[in-house]
C-alpha cells in the first residue's frame, strides 16, 4: 500500500477551492463556472435518456439475471427502516420517500456540490435521525461495507478540516433516499450519496443489489485529528498491483491500454476533467464500454484466483449471502472477464485498472487533486466504482422480472 504524502499539496489558508460558507452557497458559487455548468448540463441530458444499462456494444444479452433468494438480511433491514420512519418528521418523510421505480434513483452524483432538491440531507437533521440512518446501513451492509462507508464520510470531514471548509466537506454532507415501502417480499431500496460516496441498495425478498457503488477519498488516510488511523482502499490498490505484476511480459502487453495516465500514449479523449479515467461514473448508466485488455481465459489458474480475490474486495460491502451470490456470478462468467491497465506498475506510479464482464464492472483510479493541489494523479486520491452492467444497476432487471412474473402485477 502506498504511503504517498499528501501534505505538500494542502492549500495555504485562504487559497482552497471552498467557495462559500455553507454547502448551498459553495454550490451556487461553483456553478457560475462554465465548466461546472457544462458538466451538470451533460449529466441532465444523460439522466433524461431511458435506462438500458451499461453494455459493451449497445445490446443487452438476455437471461443474465434471475430472481432467487440469496439470504439477504431483509427482515433486519425492514425493521431498521421502520425505526427511521418513526423518528423523522412528516416533512422529512416527504423529502425522503419515493416510489420504488422513481427516476430519482439515477440522480446521484459524487461531487461536493449540494444541488439536489430531494432526499434527506443528513447535516440538516439531528443525531437521532443520523443514527437511525446509520442503523439502516449497518443492517444492510457487511461489517467491512459499513466501516468503508463510515470511513469515506469521516475522511470527507478530515478533508474539510484540512482545507478550511468543514461546513462544505463534512461527515454528514450526504443525502439519504428511500424507494418503495420496506417489505420482506416486495421490492424496495435505499440510496445514500454525496462527495466520494454513492450506495444504491435494491431489495426484493432475500435478494440484494448494491450498485452503482462509488467509494473514494482525498486523501485516502487521516494522520491527525479525531479520525487518525482511518485508511481506505489498501486491498484494492495492493491487489490490483500484485495481479499486474504477476503477469508475464506478453500478458502485460495485452492488459496495458496506455502507459501514461495523462497525455503520452493515452487515447485522445480518454481522460475527463471530472471523472479522470473512470468510464462508469455518475449518470453513465447507459454508457457503451467495449472490452479492453487481457481476457481471463489467458490467465493461469493462480492468476484467475487472484483476479477473483480482487473482485471480492469490491463486492465485500454486501452482506455474506448476497456477496457469495455475486462472487458465484462473477466466477460463472470468468472466461468472459477482461482486465485492463493504464499507468505504471512500480511502487511510485499511479494507475488505473478495470475488471469487466457481463455481470460486473469494476474501476480503480488514482486521481489528480480537487481540493488538494496536485495537478497530476497521486496515490493518496482514490476513486472506485462498481456497477452491474447489462441492465441490473439499481436492481432494474430484477424489478422488471418481478413485474413480469408476480401474480399481483399480472392481475
Amino acid at each position: 500500500m502506498s504511503h504517498s504524502d499528501y501534505r505538500p499539496f494542502v492549500p495555504a489558508p485562504g487559497h482552497s477551492n471552498i467557495a462559500g460558507p455553507t454547502p448551498r452557497a459553495h454550490a451556487e458559487a461553483r456553478l457560475q463556472n462554465p465548466r461546472a455548468q457544462g458538466l451538470f448540463g451533460a449529466w441532465a441530458k444523460l439522466a433524461a435518456a431511458p435506462f438500458t444499462g451499461m453494455t459493451t456494444d449497445g445490446h443487452v444479452p438476455p437471461g443474465l439475471f434471475s430472481l432467487q433468494p440469496e439470504d439477504a438480511p431483509t427482515p433486519a433491514m425492514v425493521e431498521a427502516v421502520k425505526l427511521l420512519l418513526r423518528v423523522i418528521l412528516p416533512a422529512q418523510r416527504n423529502a425522503m420517500c419515493f416510489p420504488v421505480d422513481s427516476e430519482l434513483r439515477r440522480h446521484w452524483q459524487n461531487t461536493e456540490l449540494y444541488v439536489e432538491h430531494h432526499g434527506l440531507r443528513l447535516d440538516e437533521v439531528g443525531p437521532p435521525v443520523q443514527e437511525a440512518v446509520l442503523a439502516v446501513l449497518r443492517t444492510s451492509l457487511s461489517g467491512k461495507g459499513y466501516d468503508i462507508t463510515r470511513g469515506v464520510m469521516r475522511l470527507n470531514r478530515f478533508l474539510g478540516d484540512l482545507v478550511g471548509g468543514p461546513q462544505v466537506l463534512g461527515e454528514w454532507a450526504y443525502i439519504f433516499c428511500l424507494f418503495g415501502i420496506p417489505s420482506e417480499s416486495e421490492p424496495w431500496g435505499w440510496q445514500l450519496f454525496g462527495h466520494h460516496l454513492s450506495l444504491n441498495c435494491f431489495v426484493i425478498g432475500r435478494q440484494m443489489v448494491l450498485t452503482p457503488c462509488f467509494l473514494g477519498a482525498e486523501p485516502n488516510y487521516a494522520d491527525t485529528g479525531p479520525f487518525a488511523g482511518t485508511r481506505l482502499f489498501e486491498d484494492e490498490e495492493r491487489g490490483g498491483l500484485a495481479l499486474m505484476r504477476s503477469l508475464s511480459p506478453k500478458q502485460q502487453n495485452r492488459a496495458i491500454v496506455a502507459h501514461s495516465m495523462v497525455g503520452g500514449d493515452l487515447p485522445p479523449g480518454r481522460r475527463h476533467f471530472a471523472d479522470n479515467l473512470h468510464l462508469g461514473g455518475a449518470f453513465q448508466d447507459n454508457r457503451i464500454v467495449p472490452y479492453e485488455g487481457l481476457r481471463a481465459s489467458e490467465l493461469s489458474a493462480l492468476q484467475r484466483r487472484d483476479l477473483l480475490d480482487l473482485a471480492a474486495a469490491y463486492v465485500a460491502p454486501l452482506p455474506p449471502g448476497p456477496m457469495a451470490a455475486r462472487l458465484a456470478d462473477i466466477e460463472r462468467h470468468l472466461a468472459d472477464t477482461h482486465f485492463c491497465w493504464i499507468g505504471g506498475s512500480d511502487d511510485a506510479s499511479p494507475f488505473y485498472y478495470r475488471i469487466q464482464s457481463p455481470v460486473i464492472f469494476i474501476e480503480f483510479d488514482h486521481h489528480a487533486g480537487v481540493f488538494l493541489t496536485n495537478a497530476e494523479p497521486a496515490k493518496f486520491h482514490i476513486h472506485t466504482i462498481v456497477r452491474t452492467p447489462n441492465g441490473n444497476d439499481y436492481g432494474i432487471d430484477l424489478l422488471r422480472l418481478h413485474y413480469q412474473h408476480a401474480a399481483h402485477h399480472q392481475r
